[in-house]
């Protein structure tokens, strides 16, 4: 006598489909949700620096890394790192990625004037911040480091590294959704031409400047 064959039912096949589909579903939205949250910490970012900026103007009437008094603000008792003043001319000099002089010394006396967090060694490994992707960030002046032709802005902050899909979802939530005009601009690193939002790649990284 032949066996009967057993094989599942279209009313089982439908319901592994639909739980799938659940599964899929709910593995897309939380993506999607994780994307959210990394698009709210990149912008947090260049929120902060200017009032970074603006507290301690407010505190000691200069700029942080251009302070020609900061071994004298900022030394207080315990306080073991060697402090580098600026040189007090109103601007915030060097390129925005340098590894020395006022951009660079921007974030040590923040930090010793306990406007931000984050170690005030300048040797440490963990000196420049870095933004949710893992890129650096960075300030500097539009007067001679404008790091995307066109920006404008009396000081300009630049995070690295950032998908291009990250970079549109800023420049629409920060600016005017074009990543080549406006205030926050979007270029690919090592050059100064904005590219524009139909030609940014949704993976590739970008270096993303908000001038203020």
């Amino acid at each position: 006598m032949k066996q009967k064959q057993s094989g599942f039912t279209l009313i089982e096949i439908a319901i592994v489909l639909v739980i799938i589909g659940l599964l899929l579903g709910g593995v897309l939205k939380g993506q999607e949700l994780i994307n959210s949250a990394k698009v709210k910490n990149l912008a947090t970012d260049f929120k902060n620096v200017p009032i970074y900026i603006y507290a301690y103007q407010d505190k000691y009437r200069a700029l942080p890394g251009d302070d020609k008094a900061a071994d004298t603000h900022l030394a207080v008792s315990g306080v073991t790192v060697t402090i580098t003043n600026g040189d007090g001319n109103g601007v915030i000099g060097g390129a925005w990625d340098a590894s020395s002089g006022e951009s660079f010394q921007f974030w040590q006396h923040i930090r010793l004037a306990g406007i931000a967090p984050g170690t005030t060694t300048t040797t440490d490994n963990a000196y420049i911040p870095t933004n949710t992707i893992g890129g650096t960030i960075g300030i500097t002046n539009s007067t001679s480091n404008n790091p995307i032709t066109g920006l404008r802005g009396s000081y300009i902050v630049c995070s690295a590294s950032v998908p291009g899909k990250f970079a549109k979802q800023l420049d629409i939530a920060m600016d005017d959704g074009n990543t080549a005009a406006g205030s926050m601009m979007a270029a690919v690193s090592g050059t100064a031409a904005a590219t524009a939002t139909a030609s940014i790649g949704d993976d590739s990284p970008y270096n993303v400047c908000m001038g203020f």
